[in-house]
């Protein structure tokens, strides 16, 4: 039987579902639709004529683990190895990151030595609350909060200064709200099936999908990536994949098509369109965060709704900011910054370091991406419609200027507002994900659930949540 399949959202989810889609010859018909202009969601560059590249969405992606070789595999699948730019385990990236902690940089722990003498902004070496761990019962709870499960088994302090920085650098989120069990699988599968992080760390806690690594992924690997990106910037990834979408006949990609209405009948499902048109589909993968999901699906559908609104999203202003010369007094990836010590700003990339080949052509440039807001924003800011990029601007080159004593002005700078682009696993993330599941099930809805609201929020997630939503359908490809 041969299939219409309807994949909603152009975004980097999207895209990757339409591709794994367009290698089956089961499906006679592959319809995206992307209410905005583009494809490619929050991956998104800004490239200048100078040459110079600057990220408003992600700006590098790590190659570890089934879901980086996955994503890796995909670059050379689309012909993009000789735009690969990889940062190395022994680049000054790699090696110094950052926290601001009272009104100072330190430099996280790193290596064997690190881990065994006390480095501030910590008061005890890491190796004491490692070794405690070990011995630290198994909880008995079925999901905890992040802050929780860390300050239960590697104390109070690493949970307040570096895991609530971790949880603000990767979700814009409060570690105290988010889920360990959906946030951070590996640590929660550590205890269930070791007993202890540091074992389940050390002796794996197996399972995990398996993904035959591309040659790029195997060089990946030899010569220990921890991430890389795209010469012409991440942008250049999702234009790659529709150029190739383009050229396949089964595939349509509709930009500017908002949807308005999801319902179904004995033919499957009618898309309604915002501008009038009207599809039809044996089946949809969805791609759209929840709560845009929710409000397309018939009212029948009542008790998905409620789970799918429930996902929260949060705001996060970026500000790219550009200097003459060299200005960083320390060089790393960036610092983050824990709640406690500015709720507002979540930290500092300092984007010249692990992609110089980003900087403009001519004459010596630092190039620096200000975070901020997330859980805080509306705390700090407002709400983001009544927020001024001014004020926004304002509040990232302040920041630079106490954080790294740059005194200088940026001779450049743009200020992107990511409305609602980053969901939170809140505690019982994983309970939601398996009642909304078992109700599409029972139900037998011909409706799939992929992108970040669910499993991931990461590019490597995202790109992975696609093909298992295309394989779903079509089988392994």
């Amino acid at each position: 039987m041969q299939k219409v399949v309807a994949v909603l959202g152009g975004g980097i989810g999207g895209l990757s579902a339409c591709h794994h889609l367009s290698k089956s010859p089961n499906v006679s018909k592959i319809v995206l639709l992307e209410r905005s202009g583009r494809c490619g969601g929050w991956l998104s560059s800004i490239r200048r004529d100078d040459g110079a590249v600057f990220e408003q969405g992600p700006r590098g992606v790590r190659p570890a683990g089934a879901v980086g070789r996955n994503t890796l595999n995909m670059i050379s699948e689309l012909g993009l190895e000789s735009e690969i730019l990889p940062v190395t385990k022994d680049h000054v990236a790699s090696k110094n990151r950052f926290l601001y902690v009272k009104g100072q940089l330190h430099k996280m722990p790193s290596g064997p030595g690190g881990v065994v003498r006390t480095i501030p902004p910590f008061s005890r070496p890491i190796i004491q609350s490692v070794l405690k761990e070990i011995l630290i019962r198994k909880g008995t709870k079925e999901d905890e909060s992040v802050h929780a499960f860390v300050s239960r088994r590697l104390g109070s302090e690493l949970a307040n200064i570096a895991i609530d920085s971790l949880c603000r650098g990767v979700f814009a989120g409060d570690s105290r709200q988010l889920s360990v069990r959906s946030c951070f699988p590996p640590l929660y599968e550590a205890e269930r099936s070791r007993g202890s992080i540091v074992l389940g760390m050390l002796m794996g806690s197996g399972g995990g999908p398996k993904v035959v690594p591309s040659d790029l992924a195997k060089r990946a690997s030899k010569e220990s990536w921890t991430q890389w990106s795209l010469k012409r910037g991440m942008q250049a990834f999702p234009e790659a994949l529709e150029d190739t979408l383009k050229r396949r006949e089964r595939v349509e990609l509709h930009h500017h098509a908002k949807v308005k209405s999801l319902n179904m009948n004995s033919e499957g499902w009618e898309i309604k369109l915002d501008d009038g048109v009207s599809l039809r589909a044996d089946h949809v993968i969805s791609t759209l965060p929840a709560s845009e999901l929710a409000s397309v699906l018939p009212p029948a559908a009542q008790p998905l709704l409620e789970e799918l609104r429930a996902i929260a999203l949060v705001t996060v202003a970026v500000v790219n900011l550009e200097y003459e010369g060299f200005i960083l007094p320390v060089t790393g990836f960036g610092h983050l910054v824990p709640s406690s010590e500015d709720p507002g700003l979540l930290g500092v990339v300092y984007d010249s370091v692990p992609f110089p080949q980003h900087n403009r052509s001519g004459g010596l440039t630092t190039r620096l991406t200000v975070m901020m807001g997330g859980a805080w924003f509306e705390q700090t800011f407002g709400h983001p419609d009544s927020v001024t990029k001014q004020t926004l601007l304002d509040r990232a080159t302040q920041a630079v200027t106490s954080h790294l004593g740059v005194n200088s002005q940026p001779v450049w700078s743009y200020v992107g507002l990511l409305k609602n682009c980053i969901p939170q696993y809140h505690l019982g993330h994983w309970k939601r994900l398996e009642k909304m599941r078992q109700y599409i099930s029972n139900h037998n809805l011909p409706l799939t659930l992929a992108g970040a609201s669910y499993d991931g929020v990461s590019v490597n997630d995202v790109i992975f949540s696609g093909r298992t939503a295309a394989e779903g359908l079509i089988g392994k490809t």
